[in-house]
């Protein structure tokens, strides 16, 4: 058997990143000695969802991205110590003007093994991140672990299809989505069941199509907004993990802070594969019209 345990960090954040940081580590600590190998944090864990609103004072909270960066040595020394991968999603400064939506990746070593950029960037009511975030321009990413390999994409490149693809074609075993995703409260009765079901569908279809884990991690708890007239975001949390065959291994609550832990079998991924051999039977000598925003007659 082929097991590796993972781990998505799903809680609520307030307005003291130390404090937000200080949860996420003790969380990934617990979920270590719990067993879990490989641990994934929500979206911009270290603070409030800040792009429910344009505001240049939100740039404060950005900083690098590297192995030498504060955040990266504290995240290296606990990965270090507990033997786990961690994947942290982070607010990255590269220069006045540059920033991007970012996870970082450290081995079970503490080593750093580089970052991924989001590379599709919503600009929808109350999460404005173009305002933010410049697309990522790593291009798509696969890091190879002590545990597994996995890929990384953030939240709005859960709905392309693409970049799961080309994620799973570099070898992800698992592709991990840090997420921050949640219902507007006016639109939550009307449209709430179906907006979380499609939200849940779309990423278990990439694991079937791809015949490799998906996990998703999403935060909680209502998140103020201070403009005039909006009324915040209320993220659902409801982290999950899909196997290859798009089935849902575990789900996490819509309000409850916890780690969900899920032991995985890899040796599924080859099965599926055999069996239902998607990749063996692509024609990728017909897809040249993918490259096009829209094919117009």
């Amino acid at each position: 058997m082929n097991k590796v345990t993972i781990a998505l960090l799903q809680h609520s954040c307030g307005d003291n990143v130390s404090k937000n940081l200080d949860k996420a580590l003790g969380m990934i600590d617990s979920a270590a000695r719990k067993g879990a190998q490989i641990i994934a944090t929500q979206e911009l864990f270290k603070s409030r969802y800040f792009c429910q609103q344009e505001s240049y004072d939100f740039f404060r909270l950005a900083e690098p991205v590297t192995e030498r960066s504060v955040t990266i040595k504290e995240l290296s020394l606990l990965a270090k110590k507990r033997k786990v991968v961690i994947a942290a999603s982070l607010f990255e400064r590269v220069a006045g003007g540059v920033y991007y939506n970012t996870t970082a990746v450290l081995d079970a070593d503490g080593k750093y093994l580089g970052k991924y950029r989001k590379m599709h960037i919503p600009d929808d009511p109350q999460f404005y991140e173009k305002f933010y975030f410049a697309p990522g321009d790593l291009g798509y990413k696969m890091f190879k672990t002590r545990y597994a390999d996995i890929g990384v994409l953030i939240c709005w490149d859960q709905w392309y299809p693409e970049a799961a693809r080309l994620t799973a074609l570099m070898g992800a075993q698992i592709i991990f989505y840090p997420t921050a995703i949640g219902w507007l409260p006016a639109d939550k009765k009307e449209y709430g069941e179906r907006q979380h079901a499609s939200w849940e569908t779309i990423q278990r279809s990439h694991a079937i199509a791809n015949g490799c884990f998906v996990a998703a991690a999403n935060r909680i708890g209502r998140e103020p907004n201070s403009e005039k007239g909006k009324e915040g975001i209320e993220f659902w949390g409801q982290s999950f993990v899909a196997d290859p065959y798009g089935s849902i291994l575990k789900r996490s609550s819509t309000e409850k802070e916890e780690a969900l832990i899920v032991a995985i079998d890899l040796d599924v991924i080859e099965t599926k594969r055999v069996q239902w051999p998607f990749l063996r039977d692509r024609r990728i000598d017909s897809y040249g019209g993918i490259l096009n925003r829209f094919n117009e007659e």
